[in-house]
């Protein structure tokens, strides 16, 4: 088959021409501006010819904290992690990002989507400290999308009725064990998992594609 003639992949005609890729971060508090991002994982999601979502590779990036990054006590001991265990193998901010968003770059040409979107489980926090140490590094090619996301917090709340990630799994089906969570990319293959599960159940139930609308000629 020719350029030509090539069927776009059917991923790029099922999210406005986004490609999702699930994110999540360990940090060392809750404010991007001011705490240090500590570990970056980052699982790309594909789609067969059939158009059923599933889980593919997962990348994971160790961080350094920032210069002059704050370093909050209880944060560090909730996740576990020690910012300056040299068996961590850390990469500044700019370095490990531009590691996650090349892979994701070329997913979405791969995918012939336009730009990737974050999915995350309360998105809006992983979003923002990616933001902010891409702005911290300088890095111009964010292939994210700069403001638009898919929670599935407000998914699972909507399909299962439960908004904690181990809650809205094992309520999906998913295998959870509250002692591998916390590392980012535990947390996010498992928010992977369920955001495939929910947009394939939609699927299944006929939400999608969506009814053509109704002729309204008379």
């Amino acid at each position: 088959m020719s350029e030509e003639n090539k069927q776009p992949h059917p991923m790029s005609l099922r999210f406005r021409g986004f490609l999702p890729v699930v994110v999540d971060v360990e940090t060392a508090g809750f404010n991007a501006e001011r705490d240090a991002l500590l570990e970056i994982a980052a699982v790309l999601v594909t789609m067969d010819d059939d158009g059923w979502l599933r889980r593919g590779e997962t990348f994971v990036q160790q961080i350094d904290p920032f210069e002059g990054a704050n370093l909050e006590q209880s944060a560090l001991d909730f996740t576990g992690i020690d910012p300056w265990a040299p068996e961590r193998e850390a990469v500044p901010e700019g370095m490990g990002l531009s590691e996650i968003f090349s892979p994701i770059r070329k997913a979405v040409k791969a995918h012939d989507c336009k730009r990737a979107v974050l999915v995350g489980h309360n998105a809006t926090f992983d979003h923002s400290f990616v933001f902010a140490a891409a702005m911290r590094a300088d890095i111009k090619r964010n292939p994210f999308h700069p403001f638009s996301t898919f929670d599935t917090a407000t998914l699972a709340g909507l399909a299962y009725g439960h908004t904690v990630l181990a809650q809205a799994c094992k309520l999906a089906g998913i295998p959870f064990s509250n002692k591998e969570a916390h590392a980012a990319s535990y947390d996010a293959e498992k928010t992977a998992d369920l955001f495939c599960g929910i947009v394939n159940r939609w699927k299944e139930l006929g939400g999608f594609p969506p009814p053509a609308p109704a002729d309204e000629t008379v």
